[in-house]
């Protein structure tokens, strides 16, 4: 700007950018504290992730967000590692289907269309 000999507003104005926009600075929140106090609890409760530290800092008496909380967990490195889906074992415990040689030698009761009896005859809706 200063070496165009253009002035604020009117570089401003000739950009469309609001002069409040353009001087603008972000003021950062000491967060030294809330980093220090987030360790403690996690070296005590190993298992506790973001949303339950978070939880324990409200009741302490903290007001800040879980946005804040989150970042500042996962800034320091202490994201649990994620668990693995365990398989279904009862698939491997279930006996094979049994071959069927005569007629009525093996019996199985459907109960998908099962009502219950009731007063009136609208049980079928």
């Amino acid at each position: 700007m200063q070496r165009f000999g253009a002035s604020q507003r009117q570089t401003c104005a000739l950009l469309q950018l609001s002069r409040t926009v353009y001087r603008y600075e972000s003021v950062a929140r000491d967060q030294s504290a809330l980093e220090m106090r987030i360790k403690e609890i996690t070296e005590v409760r190993v298992h506790y992730g973001a949303p339950r530290v978070y939880v324990m800092l409200r009741r302490e008496g903290w007001r800040d967000n879980h946005k804040r909380v989150e970042r500042v967990y996962r800034e320091l490195g202490l994201s649990l590692r994620h668990k693995r889906p365990r398989r279904n074992k009862s698939a491997r415990r279930r006996q094979p289907k049994q071959s069927v040689s005569a007629i009525n030698e093996i019996w199985s009761m459907d109960f998908s269309m099962v009502h219950p009896q009731t007063a009136s005859a609208d049980w079928w809706r």
